[in-house]
């Protein structure tokens, strides 16, 4: 529930950010004649993102066995790869110069062309990632549709009010706070998408249980779990935020800690090289 919220705000806060900047800068170099063409890439990017819910949620429901477990642990893989380059990117201190230049570039070029596609992918890519993340997260496990839709409303919002009401808040500390909880959220969606190849054959577990914490409870016909355990009071919030296991394999624990130690080593790098 609280990563759906968390992935649907931040996708969501991105996208307004990259319109309020693209609209920023259009009204500072008096180019707003350009507007209504910005909208129009906004109208038809949020289409896109919502044929690409449509497309991906038929395709998750027509694999069964061994495609639906391929299908899945791809979906996972994917999501942590694009989740990743996203929290990279977004750490850049340059990206709001970046899409400045970006603009600049389609209108000198290609004029009301440029921009709509500049915007209109934009928001595409960003509903498209959102699909993605939501969709690993909906087969990894729990989900509410309803915490996602209230993320893009919060953010939808906050966005609004940053650039109508210009009010201050410290984007850069949310994003480096919230980066590190979709961190941890990736490397679970990676040792889930892991365990989905162990369960269709095409990974070897090396050993199958590291340790098990999930114990069956004395009520578990009833629907009632000791707390830790993946479906308990913590263990299911776990599961969904960090992509806790109570029984994981050792590769599905050497995947989780090979991600974490790539993603530092990277978010070190780029520090590094923004500091040089």
């Amino acid at each position: 529930m609280i990563s759906e919220f968390l992935i649907a705000f931040r996708e969501t806060l991105e996208a307004a950010l990259i319109i309020g900047i693209i609209l920023a800068y259009l009204k500072k170099t008096k180019n707003e004649k350009y507007n209504n063409v910005a909208y129009m890439g906004i109208v038809f990017g949020v289409l896109g993102s919502i044929a690409a819910a449509l497309l991906f949620s038929g395709l998750l429901g027509a694999f069964e066995g061994f495609a639906e477990q391929v299908f899945e642990g791809t979906t996972m893989i994917l999501g942590a790869v694009l989740l990743t380059t996203m929290i990279l990117w977004m750490m850049r201190a340059s990206v709001a110069r970046e899409i400045k230049h970006k603009v600049s570039m389609q209108i000198d070029k290609n004029g009301k062309l440029g921009l709509f596609m500049l915007i209109f992918i934009s928001i595409l890519r960003e509903g498209v990632e959102t699909v993605i993340f939501l969709g690993a997260a909906a087969v990894s496990g729990s989900f509410s549709i309803i915490s996602g839709l209230l993320g893009m409303a919060v953010a939808s919002i906050l966005g609004f009010l940053i650039f109508v009401a210009s009010i201050k808040i410290d984007i850069k500390k949310f994003f480096n706070i919230s980066s590190v909880l979709l961190i941890f959220f990736a490397a679970g969606l990676v040792a889930h998408g892991v365990h989905e190849f162990e369960e269709a054959g095409l990974l070897s577990p090396i050993v199958e249980h590291v340790w098990d914490i999930n114990p069956q409870a004395p009520l578990a016909s009833s629907g009632i779990y000791p707390a830790f355990h993946e479906k308990g009071a913590v263990g299911s919030i776990f599961v969904g935020l960090f992509g806790y296991n109570g029984n994981p394999s050792l590769l599905e624990v050497i995947s989780y800690l090979a991600y974490i130690l790539v993603v530092s080593l990277s978010y070190k790098h780029l520090i590094t090289n923004s500091h040089s």
